[in-house]
Formats: C-alpha cells, sequence, structure tokens
C-alpha cells in the first residue's frame, strides 16, 4: 500500500481531555462496521440487534401485512399469558417476526407509532436532550449496555466545522457531522450514532414492573431490531415527552412495519491475497488506536482477520470467558477507570468510568451498579484477543459468527500513556 494511503484520521485534539480516548475507540468500532435497570442480579431485561457487521447490497424488504397484525397480536397476548416475563424481544423471535414488527400490534393502546426515517431520529434525539434524565440501553445479540445520567451538552468543535482543504476529507466529515448530536459524547449517555440504519420508532407508555407509568422512546432498525431504547427517569420530563409524541405522531398509526432480511457478513478475504508486510508496517506506523479501522477498511480485511495478520506481539488471543471475568472482577477490585463499548447496527453505545459490583446469574455475567448496568452473555464468547495499537492496549470479544461483542480499554488523559496497573490487569488475563 503506498504511504499516502496509509491510515488517516481526523483529529481528536479539540476535544476535552476527558472524551477524547473514547471518541477515538468510538471512531474506531464505526470505521469498523459500529425496562429500568436494577441492581438485582437478573438477566438482562431489554432488546435489541444483533452485532455491527459489514453489510451487503440492499434486498427487497419484505413485511407482515396489516391484514396480519391482529392475528399476531393475538397470538402475542397468548404467548404472555404462558410466560408472564417474556420480554418482547425474545417474544417477536418465537412468533417469528421482528421486535418492531412485533411492538407495532400495540400500537393505539400502549405503542404510538412515530414518523419513520434517519431524519426524523435525528431530531427525535436532539429532542430528548430536554427531557432531563434517562436511561438509555442498547445492545446486540450477546451484550446489553445501560446507562442513566442526564446528557452533556458539547458543542461540535470549530476544527470540526472548517473545511481541510481536502475536498475527500471534508466529504468524510460531514458525513460524520450528520451522526453527530451535541449531548451525546461524553458523559454519562455516550452515544454514537449511525442514523442511517434507522427506521421505525415508538414512544411507549405502559406500566412498569414497580407499578409505575414507564415512558420511552425505542427506534429500530431496517431489520427491525432494537438499535436504542431511551426512559423517562423522572416525571420533570413527561411534558416534553408527551409534546416529542404530539409533533411526531406518524399519520399511519396501523401501517405495517417494513422489515429488510438481515444482511449476510462479507466473505473474508483469503490471507494470501492481503500484502501481509505493508499492513504490519501501516500497523506499526499507527500513532493514535483510531486509525485501525482506516487500515482496516484500506486493506480489505476483517477487523478480526487484521488482528491473525497483526506485528508479532501486538494482538494475541485470550480465553474468551474467563479472561472477560477476571477483568471486569479486576478493573473493580483495583479501582481500574475502564472504557466499555458495546455497538450494533445503528450505535456505539460507551461507558467511561470505575465499576463496583459485578456478579453472575445463568449465562450472564453482569456489572450492577446505581447509574451503570453491563450484562454479557460470555457463554456465547468464542474468541478474545488483547490487542495493543500505538501503545494503547484493549480487549475485544468476539461471538462464534465472527461479531464484536464488547471492547474494553483504560481510560486515560489524552496524549498519556497507560496506567500501569491496567497493563499488569491485562497481561495477566488467562491466554486463549
Amino acid at each position: 500500500m503506498p504511504k499516502a494511503l496509509r491510515p488517516t484520521f481526523l483529529p481528536t485534539s479539540s476535544l476535552p481531555a476527558s472524551i477524547a480516548v473514547s471518541v477515538a475507540v468510538a471512531l474506531t468500532l464505526a470505521a469498523c462496521q459500529a425496562p429500568v435497570a436494577t441492581n438485582a442480579v437478573t438477566a438482562p431485561s431489554t432488546s435489541a440487534d444483533a452485532p455491527t457487521r459489514v453489510s451487503t447490497p440492499a434486498v427487497p424488504a419484505t413485511f407482515v401485512p396489516a391484514a396480519d397484525t391482529a392475528a399476531l397480536g393475538q397470538r402475542w397476548a397468548e404467548l404472555r399469558r404462558e410466560q408472564p416475563r417474556l420480554m418482547t424481544r425474545d417474544a417477536a423471535r418465537q412468533l417469528g417476526v421482528s421486535e418492531a414488527q412485533l411492538l407495532a400490534t400495540t400500537a393505539g393502546a400502549t405503542a404510538t407509532r412515530l414518523r419513520d426515517g434517519d431524519e426524523a431520529a435525528r431530531s427525535m434525539m436532539r429532542r430528548v436532550l430536554d427531557f432531563g434524565p434517562i436511561l438509555a440501553v442498547s445492545r446486540n445479540e450477546h451484550a446489553v449496555i445501560e446507562a442513566t445520567g442526564v446528557p452533556r451538552r458539547n458543542p461540535l468543535s470549530d476544527e470540526m466545522k472548517q473545511s481541510t482543504g481536502d475536498p475527500e476529507k471534508d466529504r468524510e466529515r460531514a458525513r460524520r457531522r450528520r451522526n453527530f448530536i451535541e449531548g451525546y459524547m461524553g458523559g454519562p449517555i455516550d452515544l454514537r450514532f449511525g442514523f442511517d440504519r434507522w427506521r421505525t420508532a415508538f414512544a411507549v407508555v405502559q406500566p412498569g414492573r414497580d407499578g409505575k407509568i414507564s415512558h420511552s422512546l425505542q427506534f429500530f432498525d431496517e431489520q427491525g431490531d432494537a438499535t436504542l431504547k431511551v426512559f423517562l427517569r423522572n416525571d420533570d420530563g413527561v411534558a416534553a415527552f408527551d409534546r416529542l409524541v404530539a409533533d411526531f405522531r406518524h399519520p399511519q398509526q396501523q401501517a405495517a412495519v417494513q422489515v429488510a432480511p438481515t444482511p449476510a457478513p462479507k466473505p473474508e478475504k483469503p490471507d494470501a491475497a492481503i500484502d501481509v508486510k505493508e499492513l504490519q508496517l501501516a500497523w506499526s506506523e499507527m500513532t493514535d488506536p483510531n486509525q485501525f479501522g482506516r487500515l482496516v477498511f484500506e486493506f480489505g480485511v476483517t477487523r478480526e482477520q487484521a488482528l491473525r495478520l497483526a506485528p508479532p506481539g501486538t494482538a494475541r488471543r485470550l480465553a474468551p470467558r474467563s479472561s472477560v471475568r477476571a477483568l471486569l472482577e479486576g478493573a473493580a477490585a483495583q479501582r481500574i477507570p475502564l472504557v466499555i463499548n458495546v455497538a450494533n447496527r445503528g450505535i456505539t453505545q460507551m461507558f467511561t468510568g470505575r465499576i463496583d459490583k459485578v456478579a453472575a446469574s445463568g449465562e450472564w455475567f453482569n456489572v450492577l451498579d446505581p447509574d451503570f448496568n453491563l450484562h454479557l452473555r460470555d457463554q456465547a464468547y468464542a474468541r478474545a484477543w488483547l490487542v495493543e495499537r500505538a501503545g494503547v492496549q484493549a480487549v475485544e470479544v468476539y461471538d462464534d459468527s465472527g461479531s464484536l461483542a464488547v471492547t474494553f480499554v483504560c481510560e486515560r488523559e489524552r496524549d498519556q500513556p497507560q496506567p500501569a496497573a491496567w497493563a499488569r490487569l491485562v497481561e495477566s488475563l488467562p491466554q486463549g
């Protein structure tokens, strides 16, 4: 690969130091694509979609005809009577439909259909900033992340608004700006959006398990899988919630939800077709971890393939289940601040800070803190890697389909080395 084409990255130097590292991680993930929480030890109770994968060309959408909606709703009601604690996502799978299609059967009762499309979603997420405290929940197939707090308003930096003088870089910067909403970068509600995948939305008002009325916005991608769910955390935001619902109410509440088939993963290029020497040279020239996404793109490799072909000593296999548990238990015991990333096709949600309570429950391993919950179905994890990029060590965990489930790095100050305690922890994790 010519040196001019080796990975480049958008600068994060203009961002506050407290969020620069998390931004870098999120950009890396994005380039490679990227119920109320309690402290009880329980399996996650929310729903969303499978992890981010490279998509294939668009395929024709399929949908449940409107005439079948009533019958589907009746089958769901029967299933709820048989399994009263069954979550909507799991019920949808049993009934052979998407979660969005199943939720649509409640339109006019507990759910209100909202306007479709990415532009409506952008506008609604801006309005969510007026809600006050919220619970943001996203997930992929084997990881659920839940964070409570008030979004932090961070305006777009002047540097991101200015032209770079390079038309290609300006187009990429404009694309990133379309997925940027001030208020969701850094802080307790830390989100990186991929709005081009957002299609369907509902407002849901229904009694919660504690008897209180729950207000939520639930967004779904073109496959009908949830990208993000936002729950009000107190009654002060109800008026703003009601105004949003009135302003974005879909004109056809009973319209069928169209759902496209899940795209098949892009076939991996044979290792023999990759210039491994150039890939390793480009890897060694990285000066920031977020350059990794560009490397993956330029060499046409999958994320995990790049790890296999990395320079010696920069990526090694870990025992997936035991290493994840040891990492979380060690970080909690040693008070090591983490950056945790969970992504699906439409969003990356991040947590930055220290964790306290970790516990296993059935097939799930959990972080159960007052304002942050993480639920990991670690029995489904097939591979884990300890990876070093530009002097920063990260742990990446994949399922048996090759989908990235969760990543962990250590919180650090911009342009500062990673803490020694983090290096000792990850180097001690069991090898695979």
